[in-house]
């Protein structure tokens, strides 16, 4: 009797043909409209690549839609989106933890984002803040820095009241966006926030 050689084992499929799931699918439709609304790409192709990612059913079909935008994502984790809305949205009153970017839309409610309560190992974040209808407000600890020199101020204005005595290994808030109606704020806590501060002071 002859012996009966053992099937070979399946191959591991190659990474861009892994099948897609319904979160991959709505990943990059939220990258898509994300850089519509920038105008990294206009409401034609956005309609023409939104349907062709609704219908991928791989990574690869997938992977092609957005390898033309930029990736600013330096920790791997997806961006943090905030969104204004009708009725604002806040970041920052409890401990969270920083990805390496956050996208902030006024909205007609606003936005703040609050750094001052996190542990944040990153030397840099990159922070993308669009005024819109009601402004972004961004508050930073002392020891922080930013650079703002990317901001388009709009109509809305930026001001910023960040001081340069950023000190060495904390982390830079690059600020890149557009102030849109109402203007985007960068600062350190207010006296207010500084009071909580000292209640409550973060454990870390």
């Amino acid at each position: 009797m002859t012996a009966e050689l053992p099937e070979p084992l399946p191959r591991p499929a190659p990474a861009g043909e892994l099948r897609a799931s319904h979160d991959d699918r709505e990943t990059v439709v939220e990258q898509l409209r994300d850089a519509a609304a920038e105008g990294r790409i206009d409401l034609e192709e956005l309609g023409s690549r939104l349907e062709v990612a609704l219908k991928a059913k791989t990574h690869g079909e997938l992977a092609v839609l957005t390898a033309d935008l930029p990736q600013l994502n330096p920790d791997g984790q997806s961006p943090l989106v905030l969104r204004g809305g009708m009725h604002g949205v806040s970041r920052g009153s409890g401990r969270w933890e920083v990805p390496g970017h956050v996208i902030a839309r006024g909205g007609w409610g606003g936005v703040k984002v609050d750094f001052t309560r996190v542990q944040c190992r990153l030397t840099e974040v990159a922070v993308e803040a669009y005024g819109e209808m009601a402004g972004v407000t961004i508050v930073i600890p002392d020891a922080w820095g930013a650079d703002t020199s990317g901001m388009d101020p709009g109509i809305g204005g930026l001001t910023d009241k960040t001081t340069p005595d950023r000190l060495r290994g904390t982390p830079l808030i690059r600020l890149t966006g557009a102030g849109g109606v109402a203007g985007v704020v960068i600062r350190h806590p207010n006296r207010w926030e500084r009071r909580k501060l000292r209640r409550n002071p973060p454990s870390f």
